[in-house]
């Protein structure tokens, strides 16, 4: 099974839609189709982004629902402990979390909208750089 980290971009954009890969990743969480990993910054950035008022204007789900959806992925996922910080690795300070999921958890791959900001640290520790897109065509491969 496949161990993969979701950038917070593909979570927004899942639920901004129901259409999509992103829409679909999310969609297959709990029935397990890959390893979901996730650390304790990395889910609280992922609560964090998604109860801002001009996400919730979007996806239009409650707080509360927002937490009822966290509980399902998190009793899915495979809990990542953080035992080195890599930081500095990219240029943008708040993609480190990810990063830093991904190393930790031997993910074998991340998937992200932002391919060219993970790139030059992402090949450094051998995690594949997909979009949510992009990881469906492969998972889809036999």
């Amino acid at each position: 099974m496949q161990r993969i980290v979701l950038d917070t971009n593909v979570i927004v954009a899942g639920l901004q839609s129901r259409n999509g890969a992103s829409n679909q990743l999310l969609r297959m969480v709990p029935e397990r189709h890959f390893a979901l990993l996730l650390s304790v910054p990395l889910f609280l950035e992922y609560e964090a982004v998604l109860k801002r008022p001009e996400r919730q204007a979007v996806h239009g789900l409650s707080s509360e629902g927002i937490d009822a959806l966290l509980a399902v992925w998190a009793s899915f996922c495979v809990p990542v402990n953080l035992h080195f910080l890599w930081r500095p690795q990219l240029r943008d300070v708040n993609d480190e979390m990810v990063l830093e999921t991904a190393v930790n958890g031997r993910a074998d791959g991340l998937v992200t909208f932002n391919i060219q900001d993970f790139k030059p640290a992402a090949g450094r520790f051998g995690i594949e750089l997909l979009t949510p897109a992009q990881w469906l065509a492969t998972w889809r491969t036999p």
